[in-house]
């Protein structure tokens, strides 16, 4: 054990006083912060595009009555089209909007021509059809003789609110699924990167080290499955040292951002929500609320530690794998690639298998993804915010750390015989009689 332990000081040490594992824990959550500062600053910016449009309102429909909105100013006008076209020349207007009579007072369809050798911003152009498509529906409840008060109580806006159905059950809002969803696909993405990164780093100081003789050397001293396994704690403490700098260091530089550059994250959200739904400004107020409303009532204190188990025992398990192939080759990487492809493949079908099982967190697919080891570790931290049985947790916990440790124990004896082996070309064949080898 006081080996074991030195090793996994000697790996840890090594890799976190490196310039690159400095640079890089540092200069990522300030380069963050930078992104958050100028992305704060484009969604509250304010481009002054003032837009003068005049109306030429042919069928009477608006009756000269329309609100200017925000950099959008509206102008009626009686005058002949080509006389108002040599306005727009003189840049007294932006352009010329032309409103023919209604053909059909049915239609649903409704085509009107904006004069401008200058083409309306996206934003401007949605503000425009917008109002315009009001005032040709209050015009057709005034000729139709309806009632509009009458009418505007027939639109129902139908939510669905999920109520629990034992008593102190968490009540959930009708966002609850989307909000979930997110949070689903984010863990079960940041799982994949950690895992498939470190391993491959395990793979390739593995390599490294054979290649260079350096393991010859320490195998003199520790057996090889101790070299192995303190190799990948240490760079599984390097992993989770980084996390921790960054789980302090990104809520810092946050606030600081807000403090300091005055950016107010709240209404970047709100403009993002507007941008993204075409809602208006209390519709996307009252969508960020829910939001973050679900995020706040989320169990963080149990999906966390659950996270961090399934990070721990995924890393140890796929870490072993790339470890036992890091053995059997030298420093060709294209035998690498071709020997780590098959362990690659059950993490990338597991990324791809986020989606059904997010939009349907209790499914046979789900379930069974969730309880298989190799995609377990991608499936069920994704399914932790959605609140899956507890007997799934429990199934998929104990299958994983039966599966680790024998993937433990059988990446070490492929690493016992491949440490030693040198220029020759390995085949899976070939490392399947390594573990029958006795010693």
């Amino acid at each position: 054990m006081n080996k074991l332990w030195l090793i996994i000081k000697r790996e840890y040490l090594t890799r976190v006083k490196k310039k690159s594992f400095i640079l890089t824990t540092l200069l990522l959550p300030f380069g963050m912060g930078l992104f958050m500062v100028v992305l704060g600053y484009i969604m509250t910016y304010q481009d002054s595009d003032t837009v003068k449009v005049a109306i030429l309102d042919e069928g009477n429909i608006l009756n000269k009555a329309i609100k200017d909105e925000k950099d959008l100013y509206f102008s009626f006008s009686t005058k002949p089209l080509e006389e108002m076209k040599k306005e727009v020349e003189k840049e007294k207007y932006n352009g010329v909007l032309v409103i023919p009579p209604f053909k059909k007072l049915d239609s649903k369809d409704f085509t009107i021509q904006y004069h401008s050798d200058t083409p309306l911003g996206l934003a401007s152009k949605l503000k425009l059809e917008q109002t315009i498509a009001r005032k040709i529906r209050d015009h057709k409840i005034e000729v139709l003789g309806l009632n509009k008060e009458e009418l505007e109580n027939l639109r129902s806006n139908v939510t669905i609110d999920p109520e629990p159905i034992k008593e102190g059950g968490q009540d959930r809002s009708s966002i609850t699924g989307m909000v979930m969803a997110g949070i689903g696909y984010l863990l079960g993405f940041i799982m994949y990167f950690i895992i498939i990164i470190n391993g491959m780093q395990v793979m390739m100081g593995v390599m490294e080290e054979k290649t260079n003789r350096i393991v010859e050397v320490m195998v003199s001293s520790v057996k090889p499955f101790q070299l192995m396994l303190g190799k990948i704690l240490g760079i599984g403490g390097v992993t989770l040292t980084q996390f921790a700098i960054w789980a302090i260091l990104f809520p810092l530089i946050f606030f600081a951002a807000q403090l300091f550059f005055g950016i107010d994250s709240s209404e970047a959200q709100l403009e993002m929500a507007q941008a993204q739904t075409g809602m208006d400004q209390e519709e996307a107020q009252h969508l960020v609320l829910q939001v973050m409303n679900e995020l706040s009532a989320i169990n963080w204190w149990f999906i966390i530690p659950s996270f961090i188990i399934y990070l721990l025992l995924g890393f140890l398990m796929y870490s072993a794998l790339f470890a036992a192939v890091g053995s059997a080759i030298g420093d060709d990487l294209g035998e690498s690639q071709k020997l780590t492809l098959p362990i690659s493949i059950p993490a990338i079908i597991s990324i791809y298998l986020l989606f059904p099982v997010v939009q349907s967190p209790n499914g046979s697919l789900a379930t069974w993804s969730s309880i298989i080891p190799l995609s377990s570790p991608f499936i069920m931290p994704a399914r932790l915010a959605l609140d899956p049985p507890l007997w799934e947790i429990a199934v998929s916990l104990i299958v994983l750390i039966a599966t680790t440790v024998f993937f433990v124990w059988l990446s070490a004896k492929v690493y016992r015989v491949g440490i030693f082996l040198y220029g020759k070309r390995v085949t899976f064949k070939e490392m399947g009689k390594w573990l029958f080898y006795k010693g």
